[in-house]
């Protein structure tokens, strides 16, 4: 047997020893930092930033965002991670007033609610009270208010109705640069059209009309008054076709303005 010492192949290879040092390493980085982020995530939990800090609500603009953060439940204190974000969405969007709502968690410890609310596209008036309506037809009894808005139109002789409804769902398509015109618009049916409205304008014209397709028919408006002679006021009739009846006038004096 030969009596050659044996080299080993590290001593040979020197490379080959580097290599597998640098490897020892890199994987003894690896463990140390898996496990001081191991320890992080037990402090986070173990301690108040795990817990919601900050509950934050937008979006509204008539419901309160204390009525809203008590509607969803939350507390400050609460744990960041168990929250049901489906719940507390089913638990906001319960209010008759809010149309959408989106929660999110923002790290570390914040909520967000932002929620849409149903546009309030009348009010309704009972003595000296002004009632909104959503854009749902709902009347908000609740929310009597009583100085005289001015941001919607106000409804005469409606009740909660299938009426008034299918008006609420025609007033939202209605542009607001139109809606804001008018000023009144009262529930007169007839005996060929129970669905009848006569609406009184801002400007001093008189509009009759009917329910369906109301949004549509309205939309001529401004057209049709352009057409009149300056300073004359009077009925403008959208049922069946569009004309002009000025006031004062017979049934044969009419001015058609626009068909």
């Amino acid at each position: 047997m030969s009596n050659n010492k044996v080299i080993a192949i590290e001593d040979r290879i020197p490379k080959l020893k580097q290599m597998r040092r640098q490897k020892a390493n890199r994987r003894f980085i690896l463990y140390i930092s898996l496990f001081f982020v191991l320890m992080l995530i037990i402090i986070y939990f173990q301690s108040p930033l795990s817990k919601v800090q900050s509950i934050q609500v937008s979006g509204n603009i008539h419901v309160r965002s204390n009525e809203i953060i008590k509607l969803s439940g939350l507390q400050i204190g609460t744990n960041f991670w168990k929250i049901d974000l489906d719940d507390i969405t089913k638990k906001v969007k319960e209010h008759e007033e809010i149309s959408s709502v989106k929660v999110t968690r923002k790290f570390p410890n914040e909520i967000q609610i932002v929620v849409k609310e149903y546009e309030r596209v009348a009010y309704l008036i009972k003595g000296t009270h002004y009632f909104p309506i959503l854009e749902t037809g709902k009347i908000l009894k609740k929310d009597k208010l009583e100085n005289i808005p001015v941001d919607a139109p106000y409804l005469m002789n409606w009740d909660q109705s299938e009426e008034l409804q299918e008006m609420a769902a025609e007033l939202r398509l209605v542009p607001p640069s139109i809606l804001n015109r008018i000023s009144e618009i009262h529930l007169t049916p007839e005996k060929a059209d129970p669905l009848h409205i006569t609406l009184f304008m801002n400007d001093g014209h008189e509009v009759s009309a009917t329910i369906r397709d109301f949004a549509n028919k309205i939309k001529n408006y401004p057209m049709i008054i352009e057409h009149l002679p300056k300073g004359q006021a009077g009925i403008i009739h959208l049922e069946v076709g569009s004309y002009f009846e000025a006031y004062g006038k017979s049934g044969d004096e009419e001015i058609e303005s626009e068909r």
